[in-house]
């Protein structure tokens, strides 16, 4: 079983819940003795874990790229009408059909697997179990439930 590094996720869960962040600067020490253990490809799927844990975009963009792609499919079969009222004797007709073709499924599966995504991110997002929001401030109940400032 991986374990997930920690910094992602607490780094994401600090942004999520809106507190005042700031950057403190400081200045780092040469490394003292080996090589860095923390590769880029770790690096990298950090990022990733980062970025799909805490947004939903990625799986919008499936839907996007497959109407892009649904788009370009159009625009291919009116070239090939154009060509085949205009230049009817023209060996790229075959090949666009086909190509067409190819594009619009895939469009079509791409729309699909957005759509499924988002299902699915709306069922990852109520599993977690995180709060609709938090509260800036409790009033009404006394001293012991004020917020810290």
């Amino acid at each position: 079983m991986r374990c997930l590094n920690a910094t992602a996720t607490f780094g994401g869960l600090r942004a999520w819940i809106g507190f005042k962040q700031t950057a403190v600067k400081f200045e780092r020490d040469p490394r003292f003795a080996g090589d860095v253990k923390y590769t880029f490809s770790k690096s990298f799927a950090l990022a990733m874990n980062g970025l799909v844990s805490f947004s939903k975009v990625p799986l919008r963009l499936s839907i996007y790229m497959g109407l892009f792609a649904a788009f370009v499919s159009v625009l291919m079969a009116f070239l090939i009408l154009y060509w085949r009222i205009f230049y009817p004797n023209s060996a790229l007709t075959g090949l666009t059909i086909v190509m067409m073709a190819v594009f619009f499924l895939g469009a079509v599966q791409l729309v699909s697997i957005g759509i499924l995504g988002q299902y699915i991110g709306r069922i990852y997002e109520e599993v977690k179990g995180r709060p609709l929001y938090t509260l800036a401030e409790v009033a009404g109940f006394g001293d012991r439930h004020r917020s810290p400032k």
